[in-house]
């Protein structure tokens, strides 16, 4: 990736616009990717009824999953793996939401993405069920592992969302105290200030957030719908964010020192197009600085290394929507959501959180 522009070299002139939505060919793996033994998978848990979207695994070896409130049959909005057992967390009554309800701070009610970092674990609750528009303000809420109480919540002021918005993924960046998330409902990202609590919004309606095409192919099929920035990746050794949309093959990247520190003008110019990829979901680094990205049109995951080399290095039937990414212990964690399979009721659906080894 070329060198990142200076910040003091920028002018209003080159500030990047929000272009029209059009779709861009993709990077299949089958002719861009270099050729490798595929690694074994391992199936670690399985769920019927119950469409498991995020993973996580902690520094102990702690796994949580979460559901998205994508339809009423939801039985928990987050659970921790122990055993095989699916374990409401922090326990039953966090996880009692109904439609009925009333909102308040210590229930979930659509939690998107669960990331576990230095024994805290942090819950994204979109409080956009079942995709009808945003009930009341986003939350992230983060739970300490040690004793699993909730430690601190996060409000999204009015000023960061819209209605429409699906606050999608999180990445936590320890060393700047910010976090990360992509909104795949209405194009961008956000930060914020884990210190003092406050929130920006930034790239809204960019190119780089917003999808490129109203659908993916998958075995044959049209999966068709639109949605933005949902992958995201924080690559902690030169301090960038990675980040793509879901019906679209371009991977973007920014500074977080840019994210953190410019305007809203010297952020969209900064924002840099790595190269065309494979539409992807989950996304993860490693802390060698190798980026490892669903191929949703391919059953596959892909691993782009430092040098830019993309590998397949899993393929077929035990990949099926790999939608969020965990390493641990040398392993690669994932989910399979099956989202391009479902048409209606899913009770006897099955979901799988599978894990492979990573090469050393």
């Amino acid at each position: 990736m070329k060198k990142l522009l200076v910040l003091s070299a920028l002018v209003v002139g080159s500030i990047a616009c929000k272009t029209e939505t059009k779709q861009i060919p993709a990077s299949t793996t089958e002719t861009s990717t270099k050729s490798d033994k595929l690694a074994t998978i391992t199936e670690v848990v399985e769920f019927t009824g119950q469409q498991v979207t995020g993973v996580t695994v902690s520094d102990v070896g702690r796994m949580f999953v979460n559901f998205p409130r994508w339809r009423p049959t939801v039985k928990h909005s987050v659970t921790e793996v122990v055993n095989g057992e699916s374990i409401p967390f922090p326990n039953k009554t966090w996880n009692s939401w109904t439609p009925d309800a009333v909102l308040n701070d210590t229930t979930f009610v659509a939690v998107q993405s669960v990331v576990a970092a230095q024994n805290e674990l942090f819950v994204v609750d979109t409080r956009n069920p079942f995709f009808k528009g945003v009930l009341s303000n986003p939350k992230l809420f983060v739970f300490n592992l040690e004793n699993n109480t909730l430690k601190q919540t996060y409000t999204l002021p009015n000023d960061v969302f819209f209605k429409d918005s699906y606050i999608n993924d999180v990445r936590i960046d320890r060393k700047n105290k910010v976090a990360y998330f992509t909104d795949s409902g209405h194009a961008g990202l956000l930060l914020l200030n884990l210190d003092n609590g406050t929130f920006k919004r930034v790239l809204t309606n960019h190119v780089s957030t917003t999808a490129e095409t109203d659908h993916l192919t998958i075995n044959g099929k049209q999966w068709i719908n639109t949605v933005h920035s949902d992958g995201i990746a924080l690559n902690q050794i030169d301090d960038v964010l990675y980040f793509h949309a879901l019906t679209g093959y371009t991977l973007y990247a920014v500074s977080t020192a840019v994210l953190i520190n410019a305007t809203d003008e010297e952020i969209a110019a900064a924002v840099e197009v790595v190269e065309k990829t494979a539409a992807p979901d989950g996304m993860i680094f490693d802390k060698s600085g190798n980026l490892y990205y669903a191929d949703l049109e391919n059953n596959a995951i892909i691993k782009r290394d430092l040098n830019g080399t993309t590998t397949t290095i899993a393929k077929g039937d035990m990949v099926r929507w790999a939608d969020t990414f965990s390493i641990y212990n040398g392993d690669l964690y994932y989910t399979n959501s099956r989202i391009n399979e479902i048409t209606g009721p899913i009770p006897t659906m099955t979901f799988q959180v599978n894990k492979l080894p990573l090469k050393k």
